[in-house]
């Protein structure tokens, strides 16, 4: 009865006693199936639901010549794995990190979700300007970075092809540097394997049929885009 129905104790009790059989509903209880609960949704599931709507923010270091700390900040979309914002500073503050937010998202393109991990650079003021852009706060677990995943993956890259090969003067070289990797090779050039192996900004297939093959630097040399030109 109660796996013909999906119906709890109560119910069956309530059926049972229609037919003439008196019983205790803590008896019925006893007797019932247990069913097994739907798992949750793994983490990994609700990245790949909400890959749309979701962003994530980080800080990384990267020292300068003179031995001074730069701390980078960065926000990811999941979507296309566009870099919608990176900047610089040496002294980060709940304030400046707010308006890094903000400045990433006007005109009403706020994001549904932001993930983030539990630094406290993320204080009083921080969450208030993220409320009030309409965004949901996603926080990840302590010292569990692979909650995170995008993101980390990104500060990756850029540490290993960027920042790892320079010298950094001071605060603006450094944006500097960065704002010309995303711009010029990141988003229009590198591609990923969970885009398909496509960059970030869509990059059409240039058939054999439209000349040959040419190697053009960019981000000073570091890296180099390939593309077809007609002879």
């Amino acid at each position: 009865m109660a796996t013909a129905n999906m119906w709890g104790a109560p119910r069956v009790h309530g059926e049972l006693l229609k037919l003439g059989i008196r019983i205790s509903e803590a008896t019925v209880s006893n007797y019932l199936p247990r069913r097994r609960k739907p798992p949750s949704q793994t983490w990994r599931s609700f990245l790949e639901n909400h890959v749309d709507t979701l962003v994530s923010v980080d800080f990384f270091t990267a020292p300068t010549v003179f031995f001074h700390v730069l701390f980078v900040f960065v926000v990811l979309a999941h979507d296309r794995r566009r870099i919608l914002s990176i900047n610089v500073t040496s002294n980060p503050s709940a304030a400046w990190t707010a308006n890094q937010v903000a400045q990433a998202f006007p005109w009403e393109s706020a994001p549904r979700y932001l993930l983030r991990d539990r630094d406290g650079i993320y204080g009083k003021h921080f969450r208030g300007r993220v409320r009030n852009l309409g965004i949901e706060e996603v926080v990840i677990a302590r010292r569990s970075a692979w909650q995170s995943p995008y993101v980390e993956r990104v500060i990756g890259t850029l540490r290993r092809e960027l920042v790892d090969h320079v010298i950094v003067i001071n605060g603006r070289h450094l944006r500097r540097l960065l704002r010309g990797y995303v711009s010029e090779y990141y988003h229009p050039c590198r591609t990923h394997l969970s885009l398909g192996k496509d960059a970030p900004e869509q990059r059409a297939v240039e058939p054999p049929e439209m000349g040959a093959i040419i190697e053009l630097p960019v981000v000073g040399g570091l890296h180099h885009r390939y593309v077809r030109r007609a002879a």
